[in-house]
């Protein structure tokens, strides 16, 4: 599986924004986005001026991307699906982004980051449904069953990210026991649930891989 393996904050100076790339290290004061550190590159400053129409799109799109590990072919990929389902592609492509295992793992504070689900699903601590699956991009649909199994329910990486659960809860459209460290994919989140993701604007994405 094709991952990004270079520096994961350097993708946030250079969006400008916390994308929750290194779990609690991005709320901690050692997060380069806290210091105030300007964006990567030799003189950041002379590419600091107004963007263009497909400036704005591109940075949508990456920003989108790296919030949800993907690479370009993978991502591509997904919209393209959202393109062939019924609705707004847009809210679709959400949905799907939202609906893949390695996410639904970090939602339901199995792990800090996306990028420790997608450890954990790759090393099948993460059973759906009762059967184990390793594909970190497995679409999970309403109404599956997310568990850890049973040999890995003492891992300190686990139990330490379900401790959030009581602090900031689960996303509307998960449900998690966390003494059972088993949760449910209840439904596709609406639009307006997902909500931090507020400021991300998905249709500059539809715009941009529709010229």
């Amino acid at each position: 599986m094709a991952r990004y393996t270079g520096p994961v904050c350097r993708l946030c100076r250079t969006e400008g924004k916390k994308l929750g790339l290194k779990g609690e290290r991005c709320n901690s004061d050692k997060c380069p986005i806290n210091k105030k550190r300007g964006a990567p590159g030799k003189d950041p400053k002379s590419r600091a001026g107004k963007r263009s129409e497909y400036g704005l799109q591109l940075r949508e799109k990456q920003k989108i991307k790296r919030i949800y590990g993907m690479l370009e072919k993978q991502f591509h990929l997904t919209f393209e699906h959202a393109q062939r389902m019924s609705g707004v592609t847009g809210e679709n492509l959400i949905k799907l982004l939202e609906s893949r295992l390695d996410n639904v793992v970090f939602r339901m504070h199995l792990a800090t980051s996306r990028s420790q689900a997608r450890q954990l699903v790759s090393h099948r601590h993460i059973l759906v449904n009762g059967k184990s699956v390793n594909i970190p991009s497995y679409e999970v649909k309403p109404g599956d069953t997310i568990e850890v199994r049973e040999g890995s329910k003492k891992m300190a990486a686990i139990m330490g990210a379900l401790s959030e659960v009581s602090k900031s809860g689960t996303m509307p459209w998960i449900t998690i026991d966390v003494d059972a460290q088993k949760g449910t994919f209840v439904a596709y989140p609406r639009r307006e649930e997902v909500t931090d993701l507020a400021d991300v604007k998905e249709q500059l994405v539809v715009e941009l891989y529709s010229k």
